[in-house]
């Protein structure tokens, strides 16, 4: 260990390991299931793979953002102005159950695959959709931010402030590029074409649930202050 520092400097290895420190906490929170990950398999499987990889290239924008918010400080604003927090808490929460109302109404109706995957789709609107639903959640700047206090040296690099938003986004992206690969693949399609409504109701209560306590949560903040 010691010759690495001699070769490379000292900064420079703790640079490094700061680095793979955050970008293993950052791939820690991407895996956990939640309203991005529901979207991407979701339109993997209705849609195509480039539409699935699209939405993954949204989601990693959003996460660009936020790293970007975090780092700006503007991440300390949201939490320090309740009035801020508090609204973009329940437009988020607002756009998740609108989502979840959509996917909820749409389950009965069947699906062919092919011929939807054949049909004219703007990968715009689904880049777009998916950025908002990854920054449908204020919080995740706020993580982000903790997460940046906890893992970088005392005094960083300049370098590190301009390389960890691309490590944040190559992770978000990464992540989910990996997702839409598997779940636009023949067997999750079938699998998901043979029960297609309970799947889609089940998709549709747990991201209604996650946009629903958005709301809640921004709602309940004046009474907790």
């Amino acid at each position: 260990m010691r010759w690495i520092l001699l070769v490379y400097g000292e900064r420079r290895v703790l640079m490094f390991v700061s680095l793979l420190s955050i970008a293993g906490a950052l791939l820690v929170g991407a895996v956990s299931p939640g309203p991005s990950f529901l979207m991407v398999s979701h339109i993997s499987m209705t849609r195509s793979r480039t539409a699935g990889l699209m939405v993954a290239l949204g989601m990693g924008t959003g996460g660009l953002a936020f790293a970007i918010l975090a780092l700006a400080g503007l991440a300390a604003l949201i939490t320090q102005v309740p009035l801020l927090h508090m609204a973009l808490q329940i437009a988020g929460g607002l756009y998740l159950a609108l989502m979840a109302w959509k996917l909820w109404r749409g389950a009965s109706q069947p699906l062919d695959v092919v011929n939807s995957a054949a049909v004219p789709v703007s990968m715009r609107r689904i880049y777009l959709s998916a950025l908002l639903t990854q920054i449908s959640n204020p919080k995740t700047a706020v993580v982000y931010a903790s997460i940046f206090a906890a893992l970088l040296p005392n005094r960083p690099e300049p370098m590190l402030y301009a390389v960890l938003p691309g490590v944040v986004f190559v992770v978000e992206a990464g992540w989910y590029a990996l997702v839409a690969m598997v779940f636009s693949a023949t067997l999750p399609r079938r699998a998901y074409l043979a029960a297609k409504k309970p799947l889609d109701r089940v998709a549709a209560v747990v991201l209604g649930g996650l946009g629903l306590r958005l709301v809640y949560e921004g709602a309940a903040q004046p009474f907790r202050s």
